[in-house]
């Protein structure tokens, strides 16, 4: 397995000279002013000439790519407009996102960021978004172009003052890679990524950071009971696994009640008995979105040293057709001890998860839980792909997670829990059915039916990140494949609210 190659990310003082293309952001309404006004006097105006050709003035979410401007300037000079008002973090993420897309594979090795106000923090919030937008997965491409290859590999932030933004550039680098890490799971085709090689891989990327990483194999959980866990992967002759990683960063050494996520890993889902149209089939490689989301985040809360008792698990499983698959009708029992019919084996990821968010609860007593997995398709018709659905039993985590999301753009909203939408999970044959009695408020009664396996008092929420882990059409700061959703929002969840 090939992971992308992240970009160098750096911080430097203004130079003289630029190597490589530039890139400066403008606002709108101002004077050009610091590197920018210094380079467009040595041009003789050619740069503001053009942009004023091209009706460039600096509006939220424009671009410019300025060429030839001068022999003593860069090939390629780039403007991102910032609008008028005071750009947020996010701005600025997308700002350097737009950039980077607008010379990838121009042939220039390094990109230059300078932003209009020269601060450090400006610079960084620009390199992350830059180098978000620099994902590329091209493990498997053996016959690429020069000019279809991605020619970046560095991306400098130029400001001030350097020295005062590297531990910003620390968060930065640690944000980046917990989320190339996300994308490069979902991207591995399941024959290489199936439950015990993604396990392994976890110890292999995880252990050198620092993490506690522990194994539960399946001869454990046969033992243990993880039935509901179990029945979904026994139509494989792949072992399923479940992975406990650990991150001790709480300060004073502090390690009583974490904060828990947890992933569903279905690493490739043919719906099994109830098997899916073969239309589209070979997207379900990604049905492990939430375990690789979560993956994404212990290496992120690692790599920037987080100051927190923080635990994640993630349940890897394949769910296959074969003689010895769960069939419609089985009944098991999960790890709780209630017993689940199993009217569907594509409803399979719900119960995945409920035997590893009811070992969460039993082996860590966390502080909250929130759980994330590519849940359901009724997802997608609620809220389409642009926000992830979001179900909780208390109103401040789900405050703090819709914060956190609209902070760094991996948007949610909140949908509706409630014994109306629970009841039609009862069974006259079991404790429950997996699916609800008809094909309304799929998504609802899918986090109803996890809800049934969280204890009393325990704070959770669940992330139905179905429409929102893949995309086939760029967005700001992902081209197109996966967009390693929610390591961004749920580290700056842990960092805003949970770090000693």
């Amino acid at each position: 397995m090939t992971p992308a190659t992240m970009p160098a990310i750096s911080l430097a003082s203004v130079p003289d000279q630029f190597d490589g293309a530039v890139g400066f952001t403008v606002a709108e309404g101002s004077d050009w002013t610091g590197a920018l006004a210094t380079m467009d006097a040595a041009c003789d105006g050619a740069i503001k000439r053009t942009a004023e050709a091209a009706g460039f003035d600096g509006s939220k979410g424009k671009t410019l790519l300025v060429l030839g401007a001068g022999a003593s300037a860069p090939a390629r000079i780039l403007l991102a407009g910032l609008g008028a008002e005071a750009p947020s973090a996010l701005d600025l993420n997308k700002a350097g996102a737009s950039l980077m897309a607008e010379v990838a594979t121009r042939g220039d090795a390094s990109l230059t960021l300078v932003p209009h106000d020269g601060s450090a923090a400006s610079a960084a919030a620009l390199l992350e978004g830059a180098a978000m937008r620099a994902y590329r997965f091209d493990a498997y491409r053996t016959r690429l172009k020069d000019d279809q290859k991605q020619s970046v590999t560095t991306l400098v932030g130029a400001c001030s003052d350097p020295a005062s933004g590297q531990a910003m550039m620390t968060d930065v680098s640690g944000r980046v890679s917990g989320n190339f890490l996300a994308r490069d799971l979902k991207h591995e085709p399941a024959n290489i990524l199936y439950p015990v090689a993604f396990a392994q891989r976890l110890k292999d990327e995880l252990e050198p950071l620092g993490v506690e990483v522990t194994i539960i194999d399946e001869a454990q959980m046969e033992k243990e009971g993880w039935g509901a866990l179990l029945g979904v992967g026994q139509g494989s002759v792949r072992d399923s696994a479940v992975v406990v990683m650990h991150w001790k960063g709480a300060s004073g050494g502090v390690h009583d009640d974490p904060v828990c996520f947890v992933g569903k890993g279905v690493c490739f889902d043919t719906g099994g008995i109830s098997i899916k149209p073969a239309g589209g089939m070979e997207d379900m490689k990604w049905d492990m979105g939430g375990a690789a989301a979560v993956s994404g985040l212990m290496k992120t809360l690692a790599l920037r040293k987080a100051k927190a008792n923080v635990v994640g698990l993630v349940g890897l499983v394949e769910n296959m057709p074969a003689a010895t698959a769960q069939r419609p009708g089985d009944i098991v029992t999960s790890l709780s001890g209630q017993t689940i019919q199993v009217l569907n084996t594509d409803a399979e990821g719900r119960l995945v998860l409920a035997d590893v968010l009811w070992h969460a609860q039993e082996k860590y007593r966390p502080r909250f839980i929130v759980d994330l997995a590519t849940l359901t398709g009724a997802m997608l018709v609620a809220l389409g792909h642009e926000k992830a659905g979001v179900f909780s039993n208390d109103d401040e985590l789900a405050n703090q997670l819709f914060a956190a999301s609209e902070a760094t753009g991996e948007y949610v909203w909140r949908m509706p829990l409630g014994q109306e939408y629970n009841k039609s999970l009862d069974c006259k044959e079991a404790d429950m059915r997996n699916i609800g009695g008809g094909r309304w408020g799929g998504s609802i009664t899918a986090a109803c039916f996890l809800e049934r396996f969280i204890q009393k008092g325990q704070k959770w929420a669940h992330m139905d990140i179905a429409g929102v882990v893949w995309t086939d059409k760029p967005k700001p700061m992902v081209g197109t494949g996966a967009t390693g959703f929610a390591v961004r929002s749920l580290d700056k969840l842990v960092q805003d609210n949970y770090e000693a």
